[in-house]
């Protein structure tokens, strides 16, 4: 590995991925981004990739902060708008984030790939990381609630993630090839981070894509993980509910299970300081480091954390 630039991939969805993300891309010049898109939804008739989007937001610094989701300072005429016309905006999508996907859709159905769009929009705005989805093909996620099988965006948004998971199903992934270059940037880093994303639905969805797994296990890349699960609890979003109605341990621990066999390394927070040697005792070496990112520069430290972790 270099030690003055190493190369770095990062799986991630939106979250916690996209911050460790950001801090990577303020701590590396060769950063590289492999990013779910098993939750990208048609809404009113455009294509919206809701991971990648923060992501590619959270990298150009126009992320909202707040929220998580969207550009910051962002206006909603327009779905405001729509909704005098009777439509139903349950998806919130601001003025700035529509002219995304008003783009993203009219150049993929002027027949470019979802990695060809998702690098001009990148570009676009500034970022200088690699930006890929983890598919160019179509994969959706759906779970099984106690209300029946949901899509994910009217479990996740619509429902706002209030159901049981019974069980998820990952459509069309058997048949999904890797994007362009995420095989690649697998097998050619340096380091390998895993991101404190949700195990199931966000990177869960990359590894299931034929061929990303196997490049994984199998790259000379250190591997490194970050558990999403701090003190028991997911920080934002469903991760700690989805394990325990899944069947796993809510913990750190739990989720270090999940990726056996995958990792050299796995960071855990502060706070989880005592499940480290249960999780050595599976074989898998413990780095416990403060995992929060509360601004930027709680970004940039872990990702400088993490990267010293790898070397040594």
């Amino acid at each position: 590995m270099s030690s003055t630039d190493p190369r770095v991939t990062v799986l991630s969805g939106g979250g916690g991925g996209a911050k460790l993300a950001h801090g990577m891309a303020r701590a590396v010049v060769d950063l590289t981004v492999v990013v779910n898109t098993a939750d990208d939804a048609v809404v009113y008739g455009l294509s919206v990739s809701p991971d990648l989007d923060t992501v590619m937001y959270t990298l150009a610094g126009l992320a909202n902060r707040e929220t998580g989701w969207g550009v910051g300072g962002d206006t909603f005429t327009t779905l405001d708008a729509m909704t005098r016309l009777g439509e139903d905006t349950w998806f919130r999508i601001g003025d700035q984030d529509l002219a995304t996907n008003v783009v993203r859709t009219a150049r993929l159905r002027a027949g470019a790939r979802l990695s060809e769009v998702t690098g001009q929009l990148a570009a676009a705005l500034g970022v200088r990381a690699s930006l890929l989805p983890m598919t160019d093909d179509r994969v959706a996620t759906v779970v099984d609630t106690d209300v029946g099988r949901l899509g994910f965006q009217e479990y996740f948004v619509g429902r706002r993630h209030q159901d049981e998971v019974r069980g998820i199903v990952l459509d069309g992934v058997e048949e999904a090839r890797p994007a362009p270059g995420v095989l690649e940037a697998l097998t050619a880093a340096d380091v390998v981070v895993v991101g404190p994303s949700n195990p199931f639905v966000s990177i869960g969805p990359i590894l299931a894509v034929p061929g990303v797994r196997d490049a994984l296990a199998g790259t000379s890349a250190r591997r490194v993980g970050v558990s999403p699960i701090v003190g028991g609890r997911a920080l934002k979003g469903p991760a700690a509910a989805m394990l325990t109605t899944l069947g796993h341990e809510t913990s750190a621990l739990g989720v270090a299970r999940l990726y056996t066999g995958l990792l050299d390394l796995y960071v855990i927070d502060e706070q989880d300081r005592h499940l480290a040697a249960e999780i050595e005792a599976l074989g898998l070496p413990v780095t416990v480091l403060s995992t929060v990112m509360d601004d930027p520069d709680d970004r940039e430290r872990l990702a400088r954390e993490l990267l010293d972790a790898a070397r040594g």
